[in-house]
This record gives structure tokens, sequence and C-alpha cells, in this order.
């Protein structure tokens, strides 16, 4: 193969995320500064555009006709006019007029279906179809905001529990810290091989939520989910007495093709489980799928809305429009990311980080908010810093700690996984946060904690960050 040309070289490392930050912090500006648009009628949608020849007024209109009627001119008081969707008014970025925000009104009556239901699957189809995407017109172009009347809002089911709701079934208190973790290895384990790992954090109070990795798929032959479900739900009973009257939530990962995925539905509920975790963005509409489904049930499950996949859709769709649909279909949890020094491990970070926060926890109508779980790379070298970043914002109640290799991926003394090695040292380390160690929480290192562990003794939490943490000097009792 010949040498790569420079020019092409430097196209290739484009920073997309220092691009990506750069324009959502314009985006953001601009957004703020737009009117409340008429919801009556319509569903607004706000996208950021780059166009090649066209202004973005004409380039939008196109993309409003194209995912509409198709029609340019309908006739005044038409059915058709009546489904034709408009630009309604747009922000310039530059004096050409080629980059900036457009408005577009999507009409309710092609989207409301005769019993009144709205469905994100056929918002998602207009709003982000070809229209925006296929077209070369556009250099660019970005979902960014979508707005909807309360009464719209009031139509989607939303959440059967949200934050409140999962802490009142845990039986945890709004203001305690709430603890959860995930089955490891990811996969390739029998049932009994899940049991044990189970047996071993399930009995520890201060863990609201287990789960099981996206990545133990329901239909293996070596560990099918009926196989696997009865001996995990009995070793949770059997743990009952030793949480103080807490519940553990558990949920099982039932994402799969649509064509099985309602069979692992009903194998699910018919164990009993009081949860269930998938992503849909492979699989449109299972969310609402199950919430509809289960709503007649005195305890439908709890909706971890897993987000596997969807950052291949995020830099054409903002991901807090999709947490936003994602809510209003009915999610019970939703996976943000971690506070750290460093580059975190996973998406999101920065302005998109918290603006995803907040339309999972902010007013929606009569929904609770949704129970954000910082997870990906979250540990006990970080933790403190999630909890102060919380405690100082907005609180704990919305949050669960979501911890999965740095509990359930310890090795003990002997070279062996061992989950109570790593929820002791996550209960070390919830102490020296509640025992107020460092005056400056947020800016507290790995480093920092494995220093004091050291000090004070704490064998499980030294132990735990030698092993997460290579460059931390591990002492020889580790």
């Amino acid at each position: 193969m010949k040498a790569v040309d420079a020019n092409t070289l430097e196209a290739m490392r484009l920073d997309l995320d220092h691009r990506e930050e750069a324009i959502r912090n314009v985006v953001y500006e601009a957004l703020h500064e737009l009117p409340e648009p008429d919801l009556s009628e319509d569903i607004v949608a706000t996208y950021f555009v780059a166009t090649r020849d066209a202004s973005i007024e004409q380039a939008g209109t196109h993309l409003a006709q194209l995912e509409t009627t198709n029609v340019r001119s309908a006739p005044a008081g038409s059915l058709l006019e009546q489904c034709t969707g408009k630009v309604i008014d747009s922000v310039h970025f530059e004096s050409t007029g080629k980059t900036g925000l457009i408005r577009v009104a999507f009409p309710l009556k092609m989207l409301v279906d005769g019993d009144g239901n709205i469905f994100s699957t056929l918002i998602l189809y207009i709003a982000a179809g070809a229209g925006a995407f296929a077209l070369r017109q556009f250099t660019d172009a970005k979902l960014v905001h979508l707005d909807f009347s309360q009464e719209i809002i009031g139509r989607f089911p939303g959440p059967a529990y949200g934050a409140p709701g999962v802490r009142r079934l845990a039986n945890f208190g709004e203001h305690e810290i709430a603890f959860g973790t995930i089955v490891k290895p990811s996969t390739g384990i029998t049932p009994d091989d899940e049991a044990r790992v189970i047996s071993e954090v399930a009995p520890n109070p201060m863990l609201l939520f287990l789960k099981e990795d996206e990545h133990f798929f329901p239909d293996v032959d070596f560990s099918p989910l009926r196989e696997r479900l009865k001996p995990a739900l009995k070793v949770i009973a059997d743990c009952q007495s030793e949480r103080g009257g807490k519940q553990l939530i558990f949920a099982p990962h039932i994402g799969s093709p649509l064509h099985v995925f309602e069979e692992n539905l009903r194998i699910a509920l018919d164990c009993g489980v009081n949860a269930v975790m998938f992503s849909e963005y492979y699989s449109g509409g299972l969310v609402r799928l199950v919430r509809d489904k289960t709503k007649h049930l005195p305890s439908p499950p709890a909706i971890y809305g897993h987000n596997g996949g969807i950052s291949s859709r995020t830099r054409h769709i903002y991901r807090e429009v999709l947490d936003l649909l994602a809510r209003l279909d009915g999610i019970d949890f939703r996976q943000t990311a971690p506070l750290t020094k460093s580059l975190g491990m996973l998406r999101p970070s920065g302005r998109e980080w918290r603006e995803c926060e907040k339309v999972l926890s902010g007013p929606l109508g009569d929904h609770p908010p949704v129970m954000i779980a910082r997870s990906g790379g979250l540990d006990q070298g970080n933790i403190i810093p999630n909890l102060a970043d919380i405690a100082a914002g907005a609180g704990i109640g919305n949050y669960l700690f979501l911890s999965g290799t740095a509990i359930t991926g310890v090795k003990n003394r002997q070279g062996e996984y061992d989950a109570e090695v790593g929820t002791e040292a996550m209960r070390q380390v919830l102490a020296m946060f509640e025992q107020n160690v460092f005056t400056d929480p947020l800016a507290v290192t790995p480093g920092n904690v494995k220093d004091y562990a050291d000090a004070q003794g704490y064998e499980a939490l030294s132990m735990t960050l030698a092993q997460r943490y290579r460059a931390v000097r591990c002492q020889d009792r580790c």
C-alpha cells in the first residue's frame, strides 16, 4: 500500500469529540435565546445544520416537506397542509446563512394514532430520517433538541418507578447512598457460576441493584435465561435475611431480536424478577413494548434502559434527545458516566454528560426522574469525587453508583475472583467520604485514597486499588 498523504492523515486524525464539544457550546447558547414555540398542533425539532449551497432555511424546508407529505404547496386548509412540516425559525452562525440552527414543526396530525397514542420510534422516523441525514445538501446535520407540549408528554407512559419508586421498591431511604454491581465475568459462565458470584454480593445491604452484563445473552446454550434465573433468584431469596429489610433489585439481560424478545420477557416475569435490562438501539421500541405489556401487573418490572449502541447515533442525534425519549417511553434506570480526573473510559463527557443528567432528572410533566447510574469505570479510586459532585448538585436521591469489575472483578490473596473483597473495599471508601477524610473531595485521586487506606490498614481497599491502578505503588501486604 502506498503511503497516506499528509492531508488525508490530518482529516483522519480530526478529534471529533473536540469538534462536537465546540458545536455544542454554540448550540446551547443559541437554544437558550430562542422563544418558546407553539406546540398546540406540532412537535418541534431543532437541528444544527451546515449546507453546501442553499441557505439553512431552504434546506430546512426541503427536510420538513420530505419527512412529511413531500408536497411543496398544499392547498390551504386541506388535510395535506395539516400533515406538512414547516420551518418556524432559524439562527445564523455566519453571514452566508449556511450554518446555524433551524426549527422544524412536525404536525401531530400525522403522528398521533386513532387511539391517541404517540410513539418515539415514529418521532425519530421523521425527525431523524433521510431528510436530515441522507441529503447531500447538508455537510452536517444534527438533531439537537425536541419540544413537546405538556399534553403530549402526558400521553407517554414514563417510568413505572423512576428513582423515587425504585428506592421504595428496595426499601432505601431518599438520602441513602445506593450502590449497584454487575455480574462478572461478562459471559462464558454457567448458571452455577453466576449463582456463586451473586452469593458473594447479594447479602450486602449497601447494594440496591445487581444486573447481568449486556454481553450475557439470554439464549446462549451454556446458560439459557430460565436455567440461570432459577439458581440466581434462589440465592437472592436465601440472602434476604442478611439484608436488614432491604430488597435487592436484580435485572437479568433479556436483550434479543424482536421475534424472541417477548418470550425472554415472559420467561423473566414467570421466574419472578423485579427488573429487566436491555438496550433498544438495534431493536427499536423495546422500552415502550415492555412498559405497555406489563402495565397491568401489580408490580411491573423496573427497566434498566441500557444504552449499548447509543454512541453509533450521537454524532447526529444528541444523546440527551435519545435519553429524553427513553425516559418518556418508560426507563427507570439509565447510565451516564462517572466524573474522572483524566479522560473518562466512556462517553458522555463534558457538556453532553451534564445535559443528559439534566434531561433524565428534570421536570417532565408528571413523570418521575430516572435513577441515574454513574457507571463505566466507576471504582474505589474515583467514587469520592462522584459522591461529592452529586451531593453538591442534585443530591443523592436520583443516583445509583454502579460499579462492575471494581466489585465482582477483584481478586483475593489466593488470586481468585472474590466480590466480597470488592464490596468491602467500597464500604471502606464510603466510610472515608462520610468521615470527611479529605478537605477537598472533588480533588481526590486514587493515589490519595491508596495512601490513606495503607495508613489505616484498609486491606480490601488497598488490594483493590493496587489491582485497578497499576501505577499506584502496592505495599507488601497487597
